[in-house]
């Protein structure tokens, strides 16, 4: 018998592309935000997940939260994952695994300033179809694909 440690299933870069064309909004309002962040704030708070929450569009936070447990660190990981998404028009966890799958990492691959830049997953491009990429939903707080998957889980119920 060994002890061997379950491996994580990443996600390929064609899975996380086939979500970003799935999971996009007709028009994206502030009244979207709100319903879309206290549905994430809910299902965390059933998780009892110490997270913090923020959705932006065009650069202006429409929401945030910071659930029991979360800390300050979260909100500089929130800065650094949406500087991600605003740069590429990606998930962070799509551009981290685009680097992956051409052999290197994210921070050698783009050289980005590692206190500003964190290709982890948890923050997801607001998409408004035949727009493109306007804003940013970002989770943290959590191992970054349990962040990355409660925001997809969240987009998916909210667009139904």
């Amino acid at each position: 018998m060994t002890d061997a440690v379950p491996s994580v299933s990443w996600p390929s870069l064609a899975e996380l592309a086939a979500e970003e064309e799935e999971l996009q909004f007709t028009s994206f309002t502030n009244d979207d935000a709100w319903e879309l962040g206290t549905a994430l704030a809910a299902v965390a708070r059933r998780q009892a997940a110490p997270v913090a929450i923020d959705i932006s569009r065009n650069h202006h936070q429409l929401f945030h939260v910071a659930l029991p447990g979360a800390t300050p660190d979260n909100d500089a990981w929130i800065g650094r994952k949406t500087r991600v998404v605003n740069r590429f028009g990606h998930s962070t966890l799509y551009v981290r695994q685009a680097s992956v799958e051409q052999g290197t990492t994210f921070e050698e691959e783009f050289g980005l300033d590692p206190l500003r830049y964190a290709a982890h997953g948890g923050a997801f491009p607001v998409i408004v179809r035949s727009v493109g990429p306007i804003g940013v939903v970002v989770v943290s707080g959590l191992p970054q694909l349990e962040d990355h998957r409660i925001v997809v889980a969240a987009l998916r119920a909210h667009l139904g």
